[in-house]
């Protein structure tokens, strides 16, 4: 199980991931941060971008976040 840490900007005009360093991302989303509509995104579009499972271990309420990736 590898974790990566995630800086999220909600709100953002377009969708993008930025690789800081090797587990630092900084991640923008469309979606805003109400009724956990940026936490259902991000955990897409990291689900897409590594084409893994994902879960949020830490962070929900946070722009920083900690994210777990499932190696299987």
């Amino acid at each position: 199980m590898m974790k990566i840490k995630v800086k999220v900007k909600p709100n953002s005009k377009e969708q993008d991931i930025k690789k800081i360093s090797r587990n630092n991302y900084n991640i923008k989303l469309k979606s805003p941060a109400k009724e956990n509509k940026a936490n259902l995104e991000l955990l897409k579009l990291l689900k897409n971008y590594f084409k893994k499972s994902v879960r949020i271990k830490s962070g929900f309420n946070s722009r920083n976040k900690t994210i777990e990736i499932n190696e299987t």
